[in-house]
């Protein structure tokens, strides 16, 4: 495991039980990506340190390699021209450069080896950067659409929409009554007409009859 993994507050092993716990798992999730940004950042300086040491080993080792070779050739020289002492000089030193070679050697492995991992850690940060900056989106578009939700419960809450019908059965109500009174007005006025109508009607016949009284009385008194 890697000695960023170790330093995090929060890692992916984690992650999904507090985001099951969080009131707000998008607030918690930025703050893993800024811990993970920052891990990516100090790998990718920390890697491009090995990558500059291991340029620098690979010099000693191509350079020792070099040297040994070269005190090698020189040493056949000198043993051609008979110089045995000159001959054994190249030799000590073909052997020191032969120690360096096999030193810088280990150490350039191991740096190799160094820089492999780092990349493969800092290739493993950004996929979990990636994967759970997506999952990010998908709680950010949850948390709009829940808040675009809870203002329309408001707004109908507020504009009382469940109430619509009992508002409209009350104006029902109250029209229909006021139809009621009117025909009552209505009937009442042509009732009370009917009722002249036979009240004339009635006045006429009682005239007519003692008219026809007074007529006939006329007739007796003419005939006497």
């Amino acid at each position: 495991m890697s000695v960023f993994r170790r330093m995090r507050d929060i890692t992916v092993a984690n992650l999904n039980e507090k985001l099951e716990q969080s009131q707000d798992p998008v607030k918690l999730i930025d703050q893993f990506l800024y811990s993970t940004r920052e891990e990516i950042g100090e790998a990718e300086k920390l890697y491009q340190q090995y990558a500059n040491h291991t340029k620098q080993l690979q010099h000693q080792v191509d350079q020792a390699t070099s040297m040994r070779n070269k005190r090698e050739e020189q040493a056949l020289l000198a043993l051609k021209a008979g110089e045995d002492n000159l001959a054994k000089l190249a030799l000590q030193e073909k052997i020191i450069y032969e120690e360096k070679l096999e030193q810088y050697s280990t150490l350039l492995e191991q740096s190799r080896q160094s820089l492999m991992e780092l990349e493969q850690q800092v290739g493993e940060l950004k996929l979990e950067y990636q994967t759970v900056y997506s999952k990010r989106q998908y709680y950010a578009a949850r948390m709009e659409t829940l808040r675009l939700q809870q203002r329309m419960n408001q707004r109908a809450a507020a504009y009382g929409g469940s109430d619509i019908p009992k508002v409209f059965g009350r104006i029902e109500d109250r029209l229909t009554d006021w139809e009621l009174e009117a025909k009552s007005l209505s009937d009442l006025r042509r009732m009370g007409q009917e009722y002249a109508v036979q009240a004339g009607e009635t006045v006429a016949t009682v005239l007519e009859r003692e008219l026809a009284k007074l007529k006939e009385k006329l007739n007796k008194d003419g005939k006497e």
